[in-house]
């Protein structure tokens, strides 16, 4: 019996100490979460002795232990293939073999739903953002990449029985784009009326033919003839890895089918390691125009549609947007795609581009009001004004502009995190006026009904 219970020690350290032996064994370069893994800890740092060296390692090691690897995705398999549930909290295991993306579970359910000035926001702040292509010449188009789950939930699990609303900001948001003008390209129609299952089963995005379809339809918005893409012949091979499957099984990758097309005019500038990079441009002798893309990961597998048919394409995945790109691209063309799932943060993070005059329309009469979270700090050529405005001192779609130095501008109505939580009622803008040493005096004045109210004026130190 004692040989036993020794015999039960031994195997209980040796597996405990499986892991720590593990780690003479030389590390897989490959990493496939979607995270930043922890990092060496040091002893001192450069103000002496680390006071957090115990947990630094701690969390080095928890993410560089040896078989790491294995032993996640031996852990996933248990718990997909036996109990139907996911490893990792950033994968949602559906039915038949379905993955689906963690971050899109709020919009699926209907929970946290923007509010409507929210939505007002991203609608108002789009639409000057058309105001100034325009300006400069270019046409201008926006849409929403759906998520995977808004077209095929048919097999997510459970969380059917937790909907809070059929409602999703996606659809919300239609109303106020119409209202203020914006040129908007709704794929989620598109795509649900299609037969065909258009995404990966174990990939967040489209596959290839969704793009070429999602390319034609903003092509055909942008009124540019061209062959469809769609129709095109292709090459399918089944040697397509989803970027949920290498998060959940990272050596147990399951292959999907993968349409390619052999249609590629386009040649990319300079070193790209994938259509990922946060900056690309591309060029084509043998097509027109000059496009400027802002995108998220949606756009790679749409960039070489878009970039066959633009004789410069400027592809960037940079929050926030910067619109002086336009000009340093000569752009014609300008293309916003944002995945579903984002939209409440484009209501936090509106362009950078020079704040615009405006002559308020209307009597401009006087009320005291409460500007919190004022403040000035200097961005590159910049200088960014923001601040929180009280909810009450706004309708749902109230304008807002301050007035520096005489000249009246209008500023984004962005969401912002402030220490009392989270506002809708907050503003940003721009300004190359040069600022004087000290403070500048300011007025904020915001619409209500058939004109204007100033609520508040100040002075403001940079």
């Amino acid at each position: 019996m004692k040989k036993k219970y020794i015999l039960y020690a031994v195997l209980f350290f040796a597996i405990c100490l499986f892991p720590v032996a593990g780690l003479a064994v030389p590390e897989r370069e490959e990493v496939s979460e979607n995270r930043t893994r922890a990092k060496a800890p040091a002893l001192k740092d450069e103000n002496g002795w680390n006071p957090d060296f115990l947990s630094d390692a701690g969390e080095w090691f928890q993410d560089h232990f040896g078989f790491r690897q294995e032993l996640v995705t031996v852990n996933a398999l248990m718990q997909g293939k036996i109990f139907g549930v996911s490893a990792a909290g950033s994968v949602i295991q559906g039915t038949d073999g379905w993955l689906y993306y963690q971050d899109s579970l709020n919009d699926y359910l209907g929970a946290g739903l923007m509010s409507d000035r929210a939505l007002f926001n991203v609608a108002h702040s789009l639409s000057m953002m058309q105001e100034y292509a325009e300006r400069q010449g270019a046409d201008f188009l926006f849409t929403i990449a759906p998520n995977k789950n808004s077209l095929y939930g048919e097999h997510m699990p459970y969380y059917d029985s937790l909907k809070v609303s059929d409602e999703k900001n996606m659809d919300r948001i239609v109303p106020w784009l119409e209202k203020e003008g914006v040129h908007y390209a709704a794929l989620s129609q598109v795509f649900a009326e299609q037969e065909e299952v258009l995404y990966h089963k174990k990939d967040s995005h489209w596959n290839n033919k969704g793009a070429a379809l999602a390319a034609d339809t903003l092509l055909a918005a942008l009124g540019r003839e061209h062959l469809p893409y769609v129709e095109a012949p292709g090459e399918t091979r089944k040697d397509f890895t989803g970027d949920l499957d290498k998060m959940l099984y990272p050596l147990a990758l399951t292959p999907e089918e993968e349409i390619y097309y052999d249609n590629d005019v386009f040649a990319y500038v300079g070193e790209v390691e994938s259509n990922f990079d946060s900056r690309i441009t591309t060029v084509n002798p043998s097509a027109e125009g000059s496009l400027v893309m802002y995108r998220d990961s949606f756009g790679n597998a749409l960039l070489p549609f878009l970039a066959n048919q633009y004789a410069n394409a400027y592809f960037s995945r940079g929050i926030p947007y910067r619109m002086e790109e336009l000009s340093e691209h000569r752009a014609d063309t300008v293309i916003v795609e944002r995945a579903e799932r984002f939209l409440p943060e484009m209501a936090e993070n509106p362009p950078q581009m020079p704040a615009p005059l405006m002559l308020p329309e209307g009597d401009i009469s006087e009320r005291e009001g409460e500007v919190s979270e004022l403040k000035a700090e200097q961005q590159g050529n910049y200088v960014k004004l923001s601040g929180v405005i009280d909810r009450n001192a706004l309708e749902t779609d109230s304008r807002i502009c301050i007035e520096v130095k005489g000249n009246m501008y209008e500023a984004f109505p962005v969401s912002l995190e402030t220490e009392k939580g989270h506002s809708d009622s907050g503003f940003v803008l721009y300004l190359l006026e040069k600022w004087q040493q000290g403070a500048e005096e300011i007025s904020v004045l915001v619409q209500k009904d058939d004109g204007w109210q100033r609520i508040y004026t100040g002075r403001i130190i940079l």
